[in-house]
């Protein structure tokens, strides 16, 4: 980010980052400093990325949009059903807060909420404008916040207790004149949403779709689950898992992209960095949530990280190595990793809340529908987490029951897949417009024991007990 006025002094690896001209203008890496009250920053939003195929003109397009908290994906199809334009970028909400509360406080401010409506329309435009034809149909898949802000309703049944879902989706909207008329994913509850009816909607409507029981999560910034005990009966619950797992808030979190680092691995000479398309690790790049994920599990096997997310010396040989690369800076233990990355305490901490909030809604579900984490013939994980993360590491580190990390499919943008079918298959969109009547959702945060089963379950074991 850019400080136009009052910019900090710059630490000392940022120099490797940016140049000398850039520091001078006032450019630092937002993951080191913080805007005190009354700072003026400027923070860049990401241009519009659309990867084409080499069609050149396509008489008339529909357009899939997954509307994530985090991030905008979306798929453009012919009149074929084939997909011509494919592209994601950041949500350009995010200047108002990286997850769901911060967007809806910043809606309840005079124009917030019409700034946050207008800025997604606009991006809306500069999608279709890049596509290689004429846009007639849309749909929009996104959790209720996003959804509700994108229509300009009111947001005042999901912004306190007790919460209640006021726009129910499945149904067809205007969201600007000159845009194409929009149909929008049932929402299921007040904080599990269109993102996930779509998804539970691509998973029904596949060739081969999983048996019953199955569990669907995606874990964005807003975790939502769905249970399918059978065709017609599901249980849903949501938990916020904040934005550390798609890249924010983190040390040196990042989004996927080339460069970033998705894993690490142990070797006899300590850590090395696995990075999305190959080279070497660097601060710039950063480090994606499944790489967070991969190296924390590495630790803690290796005893340098306990179950409660302190860092320890380890008991051999390569944990004593690894745990020489432990560093004090301004009173907070870091690790230091390969290409100028480091781990912080605050970073485990963020993570093991993450996985808290995780292993609570999961464990309830389980409790809800009488089943023992044995009888779920797979969990589904979706997202851009899943297309990274190591299953046995979400095991290792506790997000899931013991056996389950083998039962784990990895399924992608359900979202969008979802998105895309309810605009070509009637059959689809009657899935997803039954599931709302077919699913009794389990609101966990407004439980009064809410606060206390999830401080039971900050360590790195699944439940709410700590072993000896």
């Amino acid at each position: 980010m850019q400080f136009i006025s009052a910019a900090p002094a710059p630490e000392p690896d940022e120099s490797r980052v940016l140049s000398q001209e850039e520091l001078a203008q006032g450019w630092r890496l937002g993951c080191r400093h913080k805007a005190l009250a009354g700072t003026e920053v400027f923070l860049p939003v990401d241009p519009v990325h659309a990867a084409q195929s080499a069609v050149q003109s396509v008489a008339e397009l529909q357009l899939a949009v997954d509307l994530g908290t985090t991030s905008v994906h979306w798929e453009a199809l012919d009149s074929s059903h084939v997909v011509v334009a494919a592209g994601a970028t950041l949500n350009p909400q995010l200047g108002a807060g990286s997850e769901v509360m911060s967007r809806l406080a910043f809606a309840a401010s005079p124009d917030g909420a019409e700034d946050l409506r207008q800025v997604i329309v606009q991006l809306l435009r500069e999608i279709i404008a890049s596509l290689p034809g004429q846009v007639k149909r849309l749909s929009v898949a996104g959790n209720p916040a996003m959804t509700l802000l994108l229509l300009g309703a009111p947001v005042d049944g999901i912004s306190k207790a007790p919460y209640r879902l006021d726009e129910p989706g499945g149904r067809v909207v205007s969201l600007a004149e000159d845009l194409p008329e929009a149909y929008i994913l049932p929402q299921l509850a007040p904080f599990v949403g269109g993102d996930l009816s779509a998804g539970m909607t691509a998973l029904l409507m596949a060739e081969r779709p999983p048996s019953t029981p199955f569990l669907l999560s995606d874990m964005g910034t807003n975790g939502e689950f769905l249970l399918a005990l059978s065709e017609s009966e599901y249980i849903s619950t949501s938990v916020p898992l904040g934005p550390a797992l798609e890249g924010s808030g983190l040390s040196c979190g990042n989004v996927a992209g080339t460069g970033t680092v998705s894993a690490f691995r142990l070797t006899p000479y300590g850590l090395e960095a696995n990075c999305i398309g190959g080279g070497a690790s660097s601060l710039d790049a950063g480090i994606t949530g499944a790489g967070y994920i991969s190296l924390l599990a590495i630790l803690k096997e290796q005893g340098v990280l306990d179950e409660r997310g302190g860092f320890a010396s380890g008991a051999t040989p390569l944990a004593t190595k690894l745990a020489r690369d432990f560093v004090d800076i301004l009173g907070e233990r870091r690790l230091n990793l390969p290409g100028g990355l480091f781990l912080t305490a605050s970073d485990v901490e963020e993570v093991l809340k993450v996985k808290a909030a995780f292993d609570l809604a999961v464990g309830a579900l389980l409790e809800a529908a009488g089943l023992s984490s044995g009888a779920l013939t797979c969990l589904c994980l979706a997202g851009a987490l899943g297309a990274h993360v190591v299953p046995a590491d979400l095991e290792s580190l506790g997000f899931l029951p013991p056996g389950l990390g083998a039962r784990v499919r990895t399924v992608g943008n359900t979202s969008l897949a979802g998105a895309r079918l309810v605009l070509t298959d009637a059959d689809a969109r009657h899935s997803a417009e039954a599931l709302p009547a077919q699913t009794r959702n389990i609101d966990l945060t407004g439980d009064p024991a809410f606060g206390q089963e999830f401080v039971r379950r900050m360590h790195f074991c699944f439940g709410n007990r700590v072993a000896s």
